[in-house]
């Protein structure tokens, strides 16, 4: 047997047993998805019917999961079926169900330095962020992003939102 086939076996049975392709093939049912065996000991499901997460495809386990036809989305972007294997390996690495929390944190870390969910996301760069569809973005000063933050978060605590929050109370006037 290959070694790429030896890859794909051992992943396919680390994520059958940290439930990860369950959970997967269990969202592509609830979501209406059509499914059906792929390469590499994957599983496709295209025409899901939520539009939670938005992304062209997302992996859950070995389940690739897409609202989009599976076979007319791979005919454009001929690298993207590499990039969801890729981030089945990545469930895989992370035992399954801590990947959830590392790829939100790691889509975090890459809005706050870019502004953009993918482009400074670990598993995104990984996985190839071309062959996902997404375009690298330069970093941004974190200092402004930060301060922002604070601000916000300061204003939401208090209750105030600026000056002119609540300016015409009173007036008769829409206080838009």
């Amino acid at each position: 047997m290959a070694l790429g086939a030896d890859a794909d076996r051992v992943r396919h049975l680390a994520n059958w047993v940290n439930l990860s392709t369950p959970l997967g093939l269990g969202i592509a049912a609830a979501g209406g998805a059509r499914v059906r065996r792929g390469p590499s000991r994957c599983y496709l499901a295209d025409h899901y019917r939520w539009s939670f997460p938005v992304a062209s495809a997302f992996t859950v386990g070995d389940v690739v999961i897409s609202r989009h036809d599976l076979d007319r989305l791979r005919a454009l972007r001929p690298g993207l079926l590499d990039h969801e294997l890729t981030h089945s390996r990545q469930w895989a690495l992370c035992l399954g169900l801590p990947f959830l929390p590392l790829y939100v944190a790691s889509m975090g870390w890459s809005w706050l330095r870019t502004g953009d969910r993918a482009a400074r996301s670990l598993f995104e760069r990984g996985a190839g962020l071309e062959r996902g569809g997404y375009v690298d973005v330069p970093t941004r000063p974190l200092g402004p992003v930060l301060a922002r933050g604070v601000r916000s978060l300061g204003a939401a605590i208090t209750g105030r939102r600026g000056l002119e929050a609540g300016a015409g109370v009173g007036t008769g006037r829409p206080r838009g």
